[in-house]
């Protein structure tokens, strides 16, 4: 039995404990975690370079690729690490900057997928005053209030988190440090400062989460109101991204979060790695399929980037058609 002062360590919980399950894990975290590197450093790099995408809908979508790219950061490579190295351990102070940054990451990117959605709400119900409703200054209001209570939710979360104290030993559950498996080591009682905190946050989260519902129903109202069918189609497309975004991130929080206790760690694992890892790699790939005027501005970052520049024996080949 220890309590918080005296721990300074905690233990994740390892994927496989044979060598090459192990190496398995790290190449496919690997792999997940550049295509999660690549599809939202293209994302960010094409909008902020082409001034057609100079818009509050691919403004929002920036932020996202950017939050999505801190909180993959956040989990993935130190388990990485932990399974190339064989190792389970994480510092005392390492495990609550984890539980900070991937709480401020993945509560801003919520509060920002509510944003986006009165985006769309706005584009489609009332085009007429998009231009007034949402121009710049509003729309970088709107994401600082995202990223501002992602950081002031996490802030406090984590400061009561880490002043419980702790009874119950310092092996986790998880992969990564997380508040309900940092809550299971708490001496009995101690933690309903930390429920209230959580049911607080709970209730901000479900107001967020009916403002996005509200938004789409009055989005498809309207679209089904257009009389052509192709601005129907133009419409639903604009909204389709935004919506599987949303959906995928809320029902993989929701079955991480309120499915019953299972005594199978490794089910726990699967459903942590759905939704704190996957969507960060899959939402550019969402989001670049349907949009034209993303893709456009990638195939023209791409084209426009320079050659490798030739030697100068390769130029003389070059030049005289012969062979260097």
């Amino acid at each position: 039995m220890s309590n918080s002062s005296s721990i300074t360590q905690f233990l994740l919980l390892a994927f496989a404990d044979k060598r090459e399950l192990q190496l398995l894990h790290f190449w496919l975290f690997l792999g997940i975690y550049l295509a999660a590197l690549l599809g939202n450093g293209l994302i960010i790099t094409a909008v902020a370079w082409d001034h057609h995408l100079h818009t509050p809908m691919y403004f929002f979508l920036l932020n996202l690729s950017l939050i999505d790219l801190g909180s993959i950061s956040t989990t993935v490579p130190k388990s990485m690490v932990s399974s190339l190295w064989d190792t389970r351990a994480i510092s005392y102070t390492g495990c609550a900057a984890q539980v900070f940054f991937f709480l401020f990451l993945i509560t801003a990117e919520y509060y920002l997928l509510a944003v986006m959605a009165y985006d769309r709400y706005i584009a489609i119900c009332k085009p007429l005053h998009y231009g007034t409703l949402l121009g710049s200054r509003a729309c970088v209001h709107m994401a600082a209030a995202a990223w501002g209570s992602g950081f002031l939710t996490a802030v406090l979360l984590t400061a009561n988190t880490f002043s419980i104290p702790l009874c119950q030993g310092n092996a986790l559950d998880q992969f990564f440090c997380e508040i309900p498996q940092i809550l299971k080591l708490s001496c009995s009682h101690s933690y309903l400062r930390e429920v209230g905190l959580i049911v607080f946050c709970v209730s901000l989260a479900f107001g967020c989460f009916v403002f996005i519902v509200l938004s789409y129903v009055q989005i498809f109202r309207a679209v089904l109101r257009i009389p052509s069918e192709q601005g129907q189609h133009k419409a639903f497309s604009t909204c389709l991204p935004h919506l599987v975004v949303v959906s995928l991130f809320i029902s993989t929080g929701i079955v991480a979060y309120l499915k019953p206790p299972s005594d199978c760690p490794s089910l726990d694992v699967v459903v942590s790695v759905l939704y704190s890892v996957v969507p960060a790699a899959v939402n550019p790939l969402i989001y670049s399929m349907r949009n034209q005027e993303l893709k456009d501005a990638m195939k023209k970052l791409i084209q426009s980037m320079p050659e490798p520049s030739l030697s100068e024996p390769e130029v003389f080949a070059h030049v005289s058609g012969t062979t260097v």
